[in-house]
């Protein structure tokens, strides 16, 4: 149609030269040519306004992931800026383990972190293995990305990231699991039984000692973190001495003692202090 208003019009312009049609014929040849163009853009546009048209009724996720169950059903009216979403969209081949620690194991940690780099500027980032709830380790090895720059208040702890792969997507998130950093370098330290730590009146670890000439000795310790039923000393103790575990409260410092009964050692990475029961002499 468009072809033959444009034919008609050019051939009219020629015609209306030579007087074999009138002005006016020629005149509404031309504008019924701009119309059919007209006509022809104003189609265009329609099938273009039809196809964004057919591009809102699907929906895609602007991330890779897997999506969970949908929230709205087949048929169901969903609006723009609604409260409800859709469904939710997870990636999960590379995932977030957060860990609550003590702000006093994490100063810890960093001073461990930083006495293991020759470069100042270098990153603090150590390796991170994950527990599974059921104490099996999972194969992957994660990095230990970043910690949060403020303690809670009612727990003193900070939460640290750790970023791990996740290639069989055996991690979900919201899985519990427990998180173990490890150091570049091995760390030689002592385990103690957490029975064995007492606190003075301003809150300072202790422990009690049998010195060579069998009396009590109280000496302030530097302990680290908790292994169960076992704390970690760091500072205060050498191998090799001897650590009263049991009778605490039957004695005092510079009060003699004689050895009842020997326990066995802890497990440590170098040799543990001897662990032993006070009786006050006689």
């Amino acid at each position: 149609m468009e072809y033959s208003a444009r034919l008609k019009s050019t051939r009219y312009l020629t015609l209306v030269r030579t007087k074999a049609v009138s002005e006016q014929e020629q005149i509404d040849a031309e504008a019924s040519w701009k119309q059919t163009l007209a006509e022809v853009a104003a189609a265009k546009a329609a099938v273009q306004n039809g196809r964004i048209n057919l591009e809102y009724t699907r929906v895609t996720a602007p991330i890779a992931g897997r999506i969970g169950k949908s929230q709205v059903s087949e048929g169901a009216l969903v609006t723009a800026q609604q409260g409800s979403a859709l469904a939710t969209i997870q990636q999960v081949d590379r995932l977030y383990v957060d860990v609550s620690q003590s702000s006093n194991e994490l100063l810890q940690l960093k001073r461990k972190l930083l006495a293991g780099k020759t470069d100042q500027n270098s990153q603090l980032k150590t390796a991170v293995k994950v527990v599974l709830d059921d104490n099996t380790e999972y194969s992957e090895t994660g990095v230990l990305e970043f910690s949060d720059v403020s303690v809670d208040q009612s727990t003193g702890t900070v939460t640290i990231r750790a970023i791990i792969g996740n290639p069989r997507q055996e991690l979900l998130p919201g899985m519990f699991v427990r998180a173990r950093l490890t150091s570049d370098r091995p760390q030689t330290t002592i385990l103690v039984p957490q029975a064995a730590i007492v606190r003075n009146n301003r809150g300072q670890a202790m422990v009690m000692l049998v010195n060579g000439q069998s009396t009590v000795e109280a000496r302030p310790v530097e302990t680290g973190q908790n292994l169960g039923d076992q704390i970690m000393v760091t500072k205060g103790l050498t191998a090799g001495e001897r650590l009263i575990v049991a009778g605490l409260q039957k004695i005092k410092p510079g009060a003699p003692v004689k050895v009842a009964a020997q326990q066995p050692g802890a497990e440590t990475q170098a040799a543990p202090p001897e662990q032993t029961s006070a009786k006050k002499a006689d």
